[in-house]
């Protein structure tokens, strides 16, 4: 006797399994379909399993779907790396993938870049806006040197004649996309703009020379390649402003001067010092010889009085020196009373 029951279960379960599969694709049909449609209207050549593939990979599918469409509707299926793979591995780098596409079609309807996706998605995972950076390359920058944003609103040089000048300059720039990797920053840029500047005054004899010509700054400056490895390209470099500032020349030799006149008060005092140092050691010995002379006078009537006691000294002599002595300083008298009235 058949198992009706058992085949009733078995059916059952397998109409429970079939409804909840139709669920689930109606379900998934349900939230792509959509953009599955936008992809087969477009030619974007997404299928419905590339869809579902994308959801369990965590890759946003609405993201590739438009960037596909996107890449379709301008054109861009020259390029063989350009797929929904390509797009998906970029995203999955986390590149991002609407703006490479943006700008290979400024690049494209520019005609005059050539940007392939692989270069561009090498520039967008390097941390560029590639974008940004085809639009500078159609649409030249311009660049304020120095920055208005900075402490410093001029450039200081000073000519050869000693004569400060104030410079405010302009610099156009264009992206140079195959320097963009690696290549110097705007601000590079800026500070080697400043430095040429610097030097292009510095080396002209006056200050009259650049206020008259001012143009033979930018070409000493574009001389230098100035944009080598950096990622732009000067286009040009155009002076704004430029005002007469301090006579640095003449402040410098003032400064000079009153140092020199320091550095010979200092030397005449030093040889103040060593005179008064020599006077004072000359009336040490003045007062050490005079200490000598008292001291043999001290020994004088000693001498005289063993003369005496010897008798080589009469008292005759004794009397005729005392005269002569007196005689002396009556002389020595007149002469010194002599020489105050003559003064």
């Amino acid at each position: 006797m058949p198992d009706f029951a058992g085949s009733h279960a078995l059916w059952l379960a397998l109409a429970v399994v079939g409804l909840i599969v139709i669920l689930v694709f109606l379900a998934v049909f349900t939230r792509f379909a959509r953009l599955w449609i936008q992809s087969v209207m477009t030619g974007a050549g997404i299928g419905m399993f590339d869809l579902m593939r994308m959801w369990f990979r965590k890759v946003s599918p609405n993201v590739i779907v438009r960037s596909k469409i996107m890449s379709v509707q301008a054109g861009l299926d020259e390029d063989e790396d350009l797929s929904t793979k390509a797009l998906e591995a970029h995203y999955l780098a986390g590149g991002n993938v609407p703006l490479v596409i943006r700008a290979m079609i400024a690049a494209k309807k520019a005609k005059i870049i050539d940007l392939s996706f692989r270069r561009a998605t090498a520039i967008d995972l390097a941390g560029r806006n590639i974008l940004e950076a085809v639009q500078t390359s159609v649409y030249p920058r311009v660049i304020d040197c120095p920055p208005q944003s900075g402490k410093r609103l001029t450039l200081d040089a000073v000519a050869k004649n000693g004569i400060q000048l104030k410079v405010k300059a302009r610099v156009t720039v264009r992206a140079n996309l195959d320097q963009l990797i690696g290549g110097a920053t705007e601000e590079t840029i800026v500070a080697r703009v400043g430095e040429g500047i610097v030097s292009a005054i510095g080396s002209a004899e006056t200050h009259a020379e650049v206020l008259a010509n001012p143009d033979r700054i930018s070409r000493a400056v574009l001389a230098r390649k100035l944009d080598s490895q950096t990622a732009f390209e000067i286009v040009s470099i155009d002076i704004a402003d430029i005002d007469v500032g301090d006579n640095i020349g003449a402040r410098l030799q003032a400064d000079q001067a009153e140092a020199d006149t320091r550095v010979a008060r200092a030397a005449a005092e030093s040889r103040r010092a060593m005179a008064v140092s020599a006077e004072q050691e000359f009336v040490a010995s003045i007062e050490q010889n005079r200490a000598k002379l008292v001291e043999a006078e001290a020994e004088v009537p000693k001498a005289m009085a063993d003369a005496f006691r010897n008798g080589k000294l009469g008292i005759l002599d004794y009397y005729r020196l005392k005269n002569v002595q007196a005689d002396t300083d009556m002389r020595e008298s007149i002469a010194s009373s002599g020489t105050v009235r003559a003064q």
